[in-house]
Order: C-alpha cells, then sequence, then structure tokens
C-alpha cells in the first residue's frame, strides 16, 4: 500500500470515528452528566495518548518540556478538553443529536469571524458569503424549518452549541503559536486539564459510582473521539501528497453521522435538518475554495 492510500485509510478511519460522536454523546448523556462525561472521557483520553506516546518512544519529551509550555499546557487544556466539552455535552444534553452535529460544524466559520481581530486576517467577499450560508443553515436547524419567525424550541441548546464552536476556533488560533509535537502536546494538555474537571465535577455535582453504560460511553468517546481519531487525522495529513483531498473526506462525517443517529438514537431526521445541513456544508465549501 503506497503512502497515498495509506492517508485516506487513516483519514477515512478517523471521518468514521468522528461519525459516531453525536451517537455516542447523545446514548451516553442517558446516564452520565456533561460534566461526568466530559471527567471520565478525558481520563481515558489521557491513557491512549500516553500508550501512543509510549508506542512512539516520544514520551520521554515530557522531561524536555519548560515551565513556559507547562503553563501553556493548562490554559490550553482549560479550553479542550475541559470548557469546549463541557459546553459541547451540555448542547448534546439539551438538543437533539442532529440539531447539535450539525450546529458544531460551523467552527471553521467561527474561526474565519475570529481571526479577524485576533490575527489580523481581512474576509474577502467569497468568506462573508460563506458565513451568511452557513448561519443561515443553523438558523434553519434551529427554527425546525421557519426561520423567518425566529422562535428557537431550544435557545439554551442553540446558544452552547454556537459557543462550542467559539472555544473550539479559540483553541486552534491559540494553537498555532504551539511548536510542540502534537501528540506529545495534547498529552499534556489533558493532563492539565483533568485536576480541573475533577474540581469543577467535586464542586458541583460530587463523585459517584457511575453506571456501567455510561462509563462504557464516556470511555469509547475519551478512547476513539478525543484520542485514536486524533492521531489518525494527523497521520494522515502527514502521508498525504495534498492535504486538500483529504480535508474534503471530512464533509462524509455529518451524513454518515445522521445514518448512526437515526438507528441508534431513534431520531426521526427531519426536512429541516437536511436543508440546513447542506446549507452549512455550501458555507464550508466555499469556505474552502477561498483558502486556495
Amino acid at each position: 500500500m503506497n503512502r497515498q492510500r495509506k492517508a485516506y485509510l487513516c483519514a477515512l478511519s478517523a471521518v468514521g470515528l468522528w461519525s459516531t460522536v453525536a451517537t455516542a454523546s447523545k446514548l451516553t448523556l442517558r446516564h452520565l452528566t456533561p460534566a461526568e462525561v466530559v471527567f471520565y472521557a478525558a481520563a481515558v483520553s489521557c491513557l491512549v495518548l500516553l500508550a501512543i506516546l509510549i508506542q512512539q518512544k516520544k514520551l520521554a519529551g515530557l522531561r524536555q518540556l519548560r515551565r513556559r509550555e507547562w503553563l501553556l499546557s493548562a490554559g490550553f487544556g482549560i479550553l479542550n478538553p475541559f470548557v469546549y466539552y463541557l459546553i459541547l455535552f451540555k448542547a448534546y444534553d439539551l438538543l437533539p443529536a442532529q440539531q447539535a452535529q450539525i450546529i458544531n460544524y460551523t467552527w471553521a466559520i467561527t474561526l474565519s469571524l475570529l481571526a479577524i481581530p485576533l490575527l489580523g486576517q481581512k474576509v474577502v467577499g467569497r468568506q462573508w458569503l460563506a458565513i451568511l450560508v452557513s448561519y443561515a443553515g443553523v438558523l434553519v436547524i434551529a427554527t425546525d424549518g421557519r426561520p423567518f419567525s425566529l422562535h428557537f424550541d431550544n435557545p439554551a441548546g442553540v446558544a452552547l452549541a454556537l459557543l462550542s464552536t467559539v472555544v473550539w476556533a479559540l483553541y486552534w488560533i491559540f494553537n498555532t503559536r504551539d511548536s510542540r509535537e502534537p501528540v506529545l502536546g495534547l498529552f499534556a494538555n489533558f493532563l492539565c486539564a483533568l485536576p480541573c474537571i475533577s474540581l469543577y465535577l467535586f464542586c458541583t455535582e460530587g463523585f459517584r459510582l457511575p453506571p456501567l453504560a455510561g462509563l462504557a460511553g464516556a470511555a469509547y468517546l475519551g478512547f476513539f473521539e478525543m484520542g485514536l481519531a486524533f492521531v489518525l487525522w494527523l497521520l494522515a495529513m502527514k502521508l498525504t501528497s495534498s492535504s486538500a483531498r483529504i480535508a474534503n473526506l471530512i464533509f462524509i462525517a455529518p451524513f454518515s453521522s445522521l445514518f448512526f443517529i437515526h438507528f441508534l438514537v431513534g431520531e426521526e431526521i427531519v426536512r429541516s435538518t437536511l436543508m440546513g445541513l447542506v446549507l452549512v456544508l455550501a458555507g464550508l465549501a466555499i469556505q474552502s475554495t477561498v483558502r486556495k
């Protein structure tokens, strides 16, 4: 198997895993609170990333991290996984999975907006069109296909889903200044975040013996979504001769995700969701042409 085929295999595996996130989140939240899901998933993800570092013989890099880099990890860890996943899982708890996962896909549009004040970037005409089209899709989804009514069935859930895109975009903007090896940096971030997540859970809800089903779901999210999928995607980007080809595969994820949501969660996929998804993806497609 040549490098490009390996790249496609890794990328498709990552996309396949990401396609199950909405379903796994919704099923797990039937047994655990959002804070509990973040805590157990982050703990499992730490173990996964540690195993990968050991397998790659890069664990020694932890001893080479300076005090400034550990402080950087603490800041990154607060953003992701702590704040980002806490907000995202709360959104999944309030909204149908099909709505939350599609709104979350607008993070790339949010990134372009935040890059204006934070990175000094300018937005060209097609980017404004991408923003307009994508957020029109969010409006269609949030209003159940009645965008001009401006009536939101669950405004708090929609607000949290949109806020999660802001946190995720901020994480990636600040991450551009991080020169550490990606897996090593991510492990340090998660390691620093665990005490914060633990303290938050202890102060707000307290610890309890989790139901086995909930623990299994959180472990799945930590192992695959927060850990393995990220590493597979990084590997795909290293192997490929065209990052654009690999990046375009991400458009498969929301459609396959709807399949899992329908058959495993039991949600009926409504017309407004499909209409909104088409608009969101159209906006992302326009955005991707601008980057080229």
